[in-house]
């Protein structure tokens, strides 16, 4: 049987990992020239049967393949009774949760991606910036869903109606990859290839508020026929490997920061948890933010104690930010408020871009690794409530310069 596979190479070095094993530079943990390497990402989709698949296991510049699943957007999720105010005093309680409004940094000569279902370039909140677009879906630029230029906005959006939404008003460049179409749908290929794109751009942050649908995956193979345990099998078995492509990608990003400042990757950690029906009903951290090398986003919640853990947000993030009442760009114009950990990722992108900016100015190396120690050294766990675990915070909420 053929299907369908993301195959990731890098054109600059040659590697002997096989295609479902974990891809690094040909023995990290013992070589010492990986930054002598030119690396140079190439992604690929090739229908594939066995015979492909033990070919590229010899193949020395195939760092892993996987094949290509269904992704979406993690949808904002409702919730019932009060979720504290959206606003406090010509700002979103985001901008001030994460102590951006104390910063005297901007995000100025910053570029940040958003990989989502496009951005309305045409509202207010990112006048004067320059937006660089591209479309992998097939829909064409523009965000019809909503949910991109939500996301965009609280990253880098200018002041709308009086109320600053953006935690890096500062950021001039703004990277946007349509990696989910007008349904809010999409797949690993069209994320791999926006990651890599956006990596390309000279992106310092990436911001990707989405998720690898296993579930959806199953349900697929399930309606074409295929018994239950064999779908769901074959689901398994694709999430695992595109899990170590993803982990494959991230490790050949890493090593190109040796030619380069280097890109920090933010993800979404889920929506899938159900604390508010059983306080055990926890979901892991989801792909990609489970990825090696990726920095994962739980949501926090105003409480009367402290911030606390948003019910459905899922654990063991590396780090928390705002993901309840968060009020941002809507498409067409105005604001909407919104629920989820889609909603926490941005503000994570956006203070690493406070970050960035502080360490471009400093004499300290100029890389992703540098932004990325200060930005988990520096979450605070004062402000949340002493009652949530800290398998669900990460490290603490995260903080501006």
């Amino acid at each position: 049987m053929r299907q369908k596979c993301s195959v990731l190479r890098d054109l600059g070095a040659a590697s002997t990992v096989g295609p479902f094993e974990l891809g690094r530079l040909p023995g990290r943990a013992t070589r010492s020239v990986a930054s002598e390497l030119v690396v140079e990402p190439n992604i690929e989709v090739l229908e594939m049967d066995k015979q492909d698949l033990q070919e590229a296991a010899h193949d020395p510049l195939v760092r892993a393949v996987a094949p290509v699943m269904p992704t979406r957007l993690i949808t904002p999720v409702p919730l019932s009774g009060e979720a504290g105010p959206a606003t406090e005093g010509g700002h979103t309680w985001g901008v001030a949760a994460v102590g951006a409004l104390d910063s005297e940094a901007t995000g100025a000569g910053v570029s940040v991606a958003v990989l989502d279902t496009g951005v309305d370039a045409d509202h207010r909140a990112f006048a004067g910036m320059d937006l660089v677009q591209r479309d992998f879906t097939g829909d064409g630029n523009g965000d019809r869903q909503g949910h991109g230029t939500h996301t965009a906005g609280t990253v880098f959006g200018r002041e709308v109606d009086g109320t600053r939404i953006g935690v890096a008003p500062g950021v001039r460049r703004g990277i946007i990859g349509k990696v989910l179409d007008d349904q809010g749908s999409g797949d690993s290929d069209m994320l791999l290839k926006g990651v890599q794109w956006a990596a390309d751009e000279g992106a310092h942050v990436v911001s990707m508020s989405l998720g690898y649908d296993f579930p959806g995956l199953v349900e697929r193979l399930v309606s074409q026929g295929w018994p239950v345990d064999l779908a769901t099998s074959s689901g398994l078995e694709a999430y695992r490997a595109n899990l170590r492509l993803f982990d494959a990608l991230m490790d050949l990003l890493q090593a190109r920061a040796a030619f380069g400042h280097g890109t920090i990757v933010v993800a979404a950690s889920g929506n899938e948890s159900r604390r508010n029906e059983n306080p055990d009903y926890e979901i892991a951290a989801s792909l990609p933010a489970a990825a090696e090398g990726v920095v994962s986003v739980g949501a926090l919640a105003q409480g009367g104690d402290g911030l606390t853990i948003a019910p459905f947000s899922n654990t063991f993030p590396q780090i928390s930010a705002p993901g309840v009442a968060v009020l941002s760009a809507r498409t067409g114009g105005g604001l909407v408020s919104l629920n989820g950990t889609s909603m926490a990722c941005p503000h994570v992108a956006g203070v690493a871009a406070l970050w960035w900016e502080r360490i471009l100015a400093e004499s300290v190396p100029h890389t992703a690794t540098t932004v990325t120690a200060r930005l988990l050294a520096h979450a605070d766990t004062g402000g949340i409530a002493p009652d949530v675990d800290t398998a669900d915070r990460g490290v603490g909420v995260v903080r501006a310069p």
